[in-house]
């Protein structure tokens, strides 16, 4: 599989190492070049320095031959441009994208974007992990 992510932090040059070890054509674009670390030492895929929202840098990445596309930088707005710009601009069909406002989130899943919200998981399980904890200390009471 042919796939492309934009932002290479902790997430995104996590996601590119495990996607090459099973096999995938992964590209990767970040506007830092120090960003780029992160990735395993003989990374085997494309890197691409510039943004994501550039038409031109994500041509140079190989877009147009992508099933796959993935934004994760830090930022809310480059990720939800550039994920429509992948699915309106070059008709990928599979856009995953990270937002952090939950709000936003989900006007993005209801436009049909694969939308993952940090903030809502993360509340969600700590909220489990306390519901359990409360439930625990009532059992042994």
């Amino acid at each position: 599989m042919r796939i492309l992510i934009v932002g290479c932090g902790r997430v995104g040059g996590l996601l590119a190492g495990r996607l090459v070890e099973n096999g995938n054509d992964v590209s990767i674009v970040d506007a830092n070049s120090r960003s780029f670390r992160r990735l395993p030492e003989k990374f085997p895929g494309r890197v691409v320095l510039g943004t994501g929202i550039d038409e031109d840098v994500l041509r140079t990445a190989g877009i147009e031959q992508a099933n796959v596309f993935v934004a994760v930088t830090q930022d809310d707005n480059t990720n939800i441009m550039s994920a429509q710009i992948a699915r309106n601009v070059f008709g990928i069909d599979r856009v995953i994208l990270r937002i952090y406002d939950q709000a936003r989130a989900a006007v993005y899943r209801q436009l049909g974007l694969t939308v993952i919200c940090p903030t809502t998981t993360v509340a969600g399980m700590i909220e489990e992990e306390v519901l359990r904890s409360t439930t625990a200390a009532l059992r042994s009471s």
